[in-house]
């Protein structure tokens, strides 16, 4: 199990800021973002375009391609624009 925390237009159009998200292990980033694209509507409006997802393993911004493991914490985030 690993625990998803949703900051932003994520939490927004999502409903939750937070989940204990149940999967198989070892587990990219990249298929993680599969698989939540795959609950459909909003999950998938927000998680099939990887460009407009910025992603934190355990506090520390990563890659798409970063190994995710048993009891790890993942958040999302929108890229962040200035002006």
């Amino acid at each position: 199990m690993i625990k998803i925390l949703y900051f932003a237009r994520f939490r927004e159009k999502l409903g939750l800021d937070q989940e204990q998200y149940p999967t198989t292990f070892p587990l990219t980033v990249t298929e993680l973002l599969q698989q939540l694209a795959q609950r459909g509507g909003h999950w998938h409006d927000l998680f099939d375009c990887p460009q407009g997802v910025l992603v934190a393993v355990n506090q520390e911004m990563t890659t798409q391609q970063a190994i995710i493991t048993v009891g790890d914490e993942v958040a999302f985030f929108p890229p962040v624009t200035g002006g």
